[in-house]
């Protein structure tokens, strides 16, 4: 049941990902480079990407990264951000139609939820500790700092509540902070939740 359960999440991934990057590929507003360094600039690709990534490797056990303690734990901290800003902040922004529909729900909601469900059957309790998840944190640092550089010299911000030209610096910090506040505040949640389920499975 585990491994059907991590071939449809890596299938149901990828194809999100992918079918994302050729919507946005014959939908470019620049040209096609520009148009792919935007797309891996979105943290809701990259990190469905981790996604699919850890359900691959589940299944062909390849990369050992997503073997490690608290893998599971962090990258389901992260996409659950994913949903959460989507659904709090941007879902009022657009308003996708017809495939792009279908493809925005599953990267926002669909597979965060998905991946919380998988957390909650197959979480170890290697994954209920807070210092093996800690390292992790450096993947949304790194993002951010990155983007911000970029956002500065080419003028584009993938989330407008980053978009300092418009919101200016101080409040892009705030923003950002209160995401890595709320991102550790879930890890530990989840951390506490599954210690739980553990002492009441034993």
């Amino acid at each position: 049941m585990k491994r059907k359960i991590e071939i449809i999440g890596s299938c149901i991934t990828w194809f999100a990902v992918m079918t994302q990057f050729v919507l946005m590929i014959l939908n470019r507003q620049t040209d096609i480079p520009e148009t792919i360094i935007r797309f891996f600039s979105f943290f809701t690709i990259l990190t469905n990407t981790l996604v699919a990534l850890y359900f691959t490797n589940k299944i062909t056990k390849n990369l050992s990264i997503f073997n490690k303690k608290g893998a599971l734990t962090a990258i389901t901290s992260f996409i659950l951000i994913v949903g959460l800003v989507y659904q709090i902040i941007l879902r009022a922004t657009w308003n996708p139609t017809g495939l792009q529909l279908i493809v925005d729900e599953l990267l926002h909601t669909l597979i965060p939820f998905y991946m919380l469900i998988y957390w909650l059957l197959y979480a170890e309790s290697s994954n209920f500790k807070l210092k093996p998840i800690l390292p992790w944190l450096a993947y949304p640092i790194i993002y951010i700092v990155c983007i911000m550089l970029r956002g500065e010299f080419s003028g584009f911000y993938p989330y407008p509540f980053l978009n300092v030209s418009k919101i200016g610096f101080q409040q892009s910090i705030i923003n950002i902070s209160i995401i890595l506040i709320v991102s550790l505040i879930l890890m530990s949640f989840l951390i506490f939740v599954g210690k739980k389920l553990k002492s009441i499975k034993l």
